[in-house]
């Protein structure tokens, strides 16, 4: 277990906690995470834990932390209690969603956090009407409607999601400045394609087009070459394929990111890592968890 290098990886971290989305952390939440994390293991930064991986040199319970997707509270956060605790991360972001984008997912939730009626009628194949009228049954709702419009072709997903939302949709995601003081503060950006398709429903030109274009406009910003890679959704097998790894090869990224559970060994593909999301509210299940996860 000393060479092992456990991966974890948020998506947001809130202001205060959302009782619609409970497996969210907050900012005190996180910040328990951090001060644990930096008690009981050693964290590096995820370029230095990739490479002491690959030389054998890690140290005994080698630890890292990473961000998907380039949500704002991640800057305005998380940040913040990283660089309390001394301790750097590295942020995954899908480039379209800089300076005002929005992801299909957010749009689902806020359909289903501002439902009018007592039922929510989804026009879509496939897809059942879903009573929202509890804080349980909207919690229902937004599993499911997660679930089920995931990997529906990008196109329709993303204009159903969008015919959901309510208008003014709430802003999320980072602009330029934010991703710039991340940067500026010592943590890594690496890329999470430009759109976050699920790269196993695209063609492989358009595949490989979509992780190029995110790629470029990071490179653009940041003015540094993008080195670490992130499969967005991340299940080998079901989101991305041996095809994808070779794409992402061929594209210059020394490192990748999925999110199958386990922690990282000597015999790990550098450009399959996997990666754990701790859950864990309070504090002795997510050392727990963190201890069982090294030993997948």
């Amino acid at each position: 277990m000393s060479r092992r290098l456990s991966i974890l990886v948020y998506h947001r971290v809130l202001a205060q906690p959302d009782a619609l989305l409970p497996e969210l952390p907050d900012a005190r939440l996180f910040d328990r995470h951090m001060a644990l994390l930096k008690r009981c293991f050693n964290v590096l930064p995820v370029s230095e834990a990739v490479a002491r991986l690959r030389q054998g040199r890690l140290p005994a319970r080698a630890a890292c932390i990473t961000f998907d997707d380039g949500y704002a509270d991640n800057a305005e956060w998380a940040l913040p209690i990283l660089q309390r605790h001394g301790l750097r991360a590295a942020f995954f972001i899908a480039s379209d969603y800089l300076n005002g984008g929005r992801m299909w997912n957010d749009d689902v939730i806020a359909a289903v956090r501002h439902a009018q009626q007592p039922v929510l009628e989804i026009q879509a194949p496939g897809c059942a009407s879903m009573p929202v009228q509890t804080l349980r049954e909207k919690q229902r709702a937004v599993e499911y409607l997660l679930d089920t419009l995931k990997y529906l072709p990008a196109h329709q997903r993303r204009e159903l999601a969008r015919s959901m939302a309510p208008k003014p949709a709430e802003e999320l995601m980072m602009c330029t400045h934010q991703l710039q003081k991340l940067q500026a503060a010592g943590m890594e950006v690496g890329a999470h394609t430009a759109s976050h398709p699920i790269l196993a429903k695209l063609p492989d030109a358009d595949a490989l087009a979509d992780i190029a274009r995110g790629k470029a406009a990071l490179e653009a910003i940041t003015q540094t070459p993008v080195k670490l890679f992130a499969y967005p959704n991340g299940k080998p097998g079901m989101d991305y394929d041996q095809r994808h790894v070779g794409m992402v090869h061929a594209l210059g990224f020394e490192a990748a990111f999925s999110t199958l559970p386990g922690a990282a060994h000597a015999a790990s593909d550098p450009l399959q890592l996997p990666r754990y999301t701790p859950w864990e509210q309070d504090r002795p299940r997510f050392l727990l968890r963190l201890l069982a996860n090294r030993r997948i």
